[in-house]
């Protein structure tokens, strides 16, 4: 397999590191060699025709050196990949944009409508165009992959998609973002309050130092909707969705469900009834009885109700930039 990745941030350079560290493993285990033959950034980029040496750059980088100065460095862009015509799957992993979803959906439509597969960590074009990049990539022959936009390494889409294949879905509900929850989590373990919470979070890099689409619940809007749309064929969009977050939370509330054994979770849910969806995220009390209760810390989760299959939860996947590459790699392993 031969790929481009746009976007060489932490997660991206995260997944370098794992294509290193796997590489036997894939040989072994999937019989798979991944050649990385582009890094692309906003100011240029490495091309090696063969595959870049991705042991000799993470050195050059950890020696505090700019990605610039590597020798393979060139005025490269989307346009030289798709000139050259020598990689069959880009990996999308620029900022996310949930205005317009730029620039990662121009690379995803120039790569689907070129005959490249896609594989995106990229919330931005998901949320606001899955159908048509869907769509897009179905007329030409690929496969678009978005495994990584709705909990990083939680496996929640193909939970949705494979492991429900045959039921209906009638409704999900997901604590989709570890910040929230992590502030959550460590509110009613340690009886602090929710500014304290926030700079612990921020101190150890959970927390943005703008934290406001975690906090304020439009991070876990965007991953329901994407859920939502991709699992259920739906066509939800901010604006068909309430959105609730936790910024006004007081440590007294906590403080007396942790005395009734109850816990206070940010959920995005989806409820289906004659064919239409509603959806919502929501603050909301639960007790030992629900699936999703001992989703703490930095992990997710989601519960599926089906027709058929009863209820189905997943739970796990912890935030952080090698949880979220190794989705990526996952995404990657089931092209094959």
């Amino acid at each position: 397999m031969d790929i481009g990745l746009i976007g060489f941030g932490g997660v991206g350079q995260a997944l370098a590191g794992l294509l290193i560290e796997k590489k036997k493993y894939l040989r072994e285990k999937y019989n798979l060699e991944i050649n990385l033959k582009y890094i692309i950034n906003s100011s240029g980029g490495i091309y090696n025709p063969e595959k870049i040496d991705l042991i000799h750059l993470i050195n050059h980088i950890q020696k505090g050196k700019q990605i610039s100065e590597y020798k393979d460095w060139g005025n490269y862009n989307i346009d030289s990949i798709i000139a050259n015509g020598d990689v069959d799957t880009i990996v999308e992993l620029t900022h996310t944009n949930i205005s317009s979803g730029q620039p990662g959906l121009m690379h995803m439509e120039k790569a689907l409508k070129n005959r490249m597969n896609v594989v995106t960590g990229n919330k931005g074009p998901i949320f606001l165009k899955y159908k048509y990049l869907n769509e897009l990539a179905g007329e030409n022959g690929v496969k678009l992959m978005v495994g990584c936009t709705t909990g990083g390494a939680l496996p929640s889409i193909n939970g949705g998609v494979i492991e429900v294949a045959g039921s209906e879905i009638t409704s999900m509900e997901g604590i989709l973002n570890g910040t929230t929850n992590y502030i959550l989590s460590e509110m009613m373990e340690k009886d602090i309050s929710y500014d304290e919470a926030l700079k612990q979070a921020q101190k150890e890099g959970i927390a943005e130092k703008n934290p406001t689409l975690d906090i304020e619940g439009y991070d876990t809007a965007v991953k329901i909707i994407i859920l939502s749309n991709v699992i259920l064929n739906t066509d939800l969009s901010l604006n068909d969705i309430k959105v609730e977050g936790i910024s006004h939370i007081k440590k007294e509330e906590l403080i007396v469900l942790k005395e009734q054994e109850k816990k206070l979770k940010l959920m995005g849910k989806v409820a289906m009834k004659n064919g239409k969806a509603t959806a919502e995220v929501k603050l909301c009390e639960i007790d030992k009885s629900h699936p999703l209760y001992l989703v703490d810390g930095k992990n997710k989760g989601i519960t599926y109700k089906t027709d058929s299959l009863g209820e189905i939860s997943i739970i796990g996947g912890a935030s952080g930039r090698i949880n979220a590459a190794a989705a990526i790699l996952r995404d990657l392993i089931n092209l094959k």
